[in-house]
């Protein structure tokens, strides 16, 4: 049973910075695309970020690019998060999603596999 568990969610001050963890299972970051979807209260879920070693391609929603990183670790079989000058906006409940397709244009993220969620709160 594929498993992606999140940690790293927090309370922060807009203009500071949040890792974010996924600990993946069954489903290997080498192999898979992988990376990270947000809902916030009200709104769709958005895919936010993705990456596909396997062909090359990473995402990027406009919204975050220039503050978010996406990397992973093989030896941990672990993808990341790095978010900067955080704002308002990003507040959300944070989704790690594995498999499906990622895309490097608009198309963003499609995945068949998700975690629980973590939550990110930003205080203006």
């Amino acid at each position: 049973e594929v498993q992606l568990v999140e940690s790293g969610g927090d309370l922060v001050q807009a203009g500071g910075s949040l890792r974010l963890s996924c600990a993946a299972s069954v489903v290997t970051v080498d192999d898979f695309p992988i990376g990270w979807f947000r809902q916030a209260p009200g709104k769709e879920r958005e895919a936010v970020s993705c990456t596909s070693k396997s062909d090359g391609r990473t995402y990027y929603a406009d919204s975050v690019k220039g503050r978010f990183t996406i990397s992973t670790d093989s030896a941990k079989n672990m993808v990341y998060l790095q978010m900067n000058n955080l704002e308002p906006e990003d507040a959300a409940v944070y989704y790690c999603a594995a498999g499906g397709y990622c895309y490097s244009d608009y198309r963003g993220f499609f995945a068949n596999y998700w975690g629980q969620g973590t939550q990110v709160t930003v205080s203006s």
